[in-house]
């Protein structure tokens, strides 16, 4: 066996560490799946894809330390809220907006994710306003001499947004324990990355703000996590911030919205389908002996049933009542 074969160990993680990522990668791609054909069926309103984005979400995700850590994730990141302790359910309970969804009670779109529990930063619909947010929390706890780091995510087309610019120049100047990580899926909904960027690649932007900046194969979760735990352990030692870019690929539309047949080439989405890092990764499992095919099976017919739970719980818990439709949106008066 070769060393390259070994990568996870030289990494310190172990054979049931790398397929927990797995399985995390492949619980967040079937719940995508089973959102798909709900919208298609009708049944649930929007949905906005992890697909083919899993790899970095996930390695990125495992590199942090969710007991303490803090997230502010953008609408794609199933991956890392998985890992950070949102259940399947309740994910499934936020794409048909039903009251018990953790994230808003329903009151707004899947993908705006939210859990104070779990230090999951609530997420608005304006993009790349999670930067400024992480970079807050990152600041309260440099103030309060706090034992954590601040990790968010965004994609490529986001770091033209001022609030990008703004976050990433403040964690730098104040030397802040944020980690920014750019998934750059190479479309911003239609707008390609060459037409996005006057530079190479996001991580050039880094010198600006005068922290490091790395680019990784975002297909490769163990790529990932190995340069977001480098970014996290300087963060930690007080070293301040980084800027991260996996590069990966959308493997879906923007949306259930968007037609991508517009803007995307045939051959485009099937080169892009043919490097997917989920195949990829069991690639990797099987090869190195950490898994076997029927430990594959095994696992995805494990993820199957927790899927088919989810979405059956979902479908039938109750709305929430009409009457609430204002709560949390006007201030009560004193009521005579």
């Amino acid at each position: 066996m070769t060393n390259e074969k070994l990568h996870h160990e030289a990494l310190g993680l172990s054979n049931e560490e790398v397929l927990q990522m797995y399985e995390t990668m492949l619980t967040a791609r079937r719940l995508d799946e089973r959102m798909w054909l709900l919208n298609r069926a009708g049944k649930i309103p929007f949905v906005i894809s992890c697909q083919g984005q899993e790899a970095a979400q996930v390695g990125a995700a495992f590199a942090l330390d969710n007991t303490k850590d803090y997230i502010a994730p953008y609408y794609r990141d199933m991956g890392v809220v998985l890992h950070f302790g949102m259940t399947p359910r309740e994910l499934m309970l936020s794409a048909f907006a039903k009251a018990e969804d953790p994230n808003s009670g329903g009151r707004q779109m899947p993908g705006h994710f939210g859990q104070k529990k779990n230090r999951i930063l609530s997420g608005s619909s304006p993009v790349a306003t999670q930067v400024p947010h992480a970079v807050g929390v990152a600041l309260a706890g440099k103030m309060q001499n706090k034992d954590y780091v601040s990790f968010v995510t965004l994609g490529e087309g986001s770091t033209n947004q001022g609030d990008f610019h703004e976050g990433a120049n403040f964690a730098g100047v104040h030397n802040l324990p944020v980690v920014i990580m750019v998934e750059n899926n190479q479309y911003a909904i239609s707008v390609p990355v060459e037409r996005q960027l006057g530079c190479a690649k996001v991580s050039d932007r880094a010198i600006g703000y005068g922290m490091p900046g790395v680019t990784v194969d975002g297909k490769n979760p163990l790529e990932v996590y190995r340069v977001v735990k480098e970014a996290v352990d300087r963060a930690r030692r007080g070293e301040g911030p980084s800027l991260i870019e996996t590069v990966t690929y959308r493997l879906t539309a923007h949306s259930s919205d968007d037609d991508d047949r517009q803007y995307r080439t045939a051959e485009d989405i099937a080169e892009g389908k043919a490097n997917d890092p989920i195949k990829l990764f069991e690639k990797y499992l099987i090869e190195t002996g950490v898994a076997s095919d029927e430990t594959i099976v095994d696992i995805n017919n494990k993820i199957a049933e927790i899927v088919n739970e989810a979405t059956d719980y979902a479908e039938n818990a109750p709305y929430a009542a009409p009457e609430h439709a204002l709560n949390f949106v006007y201030e009560k008066g004193d009521e005579a």
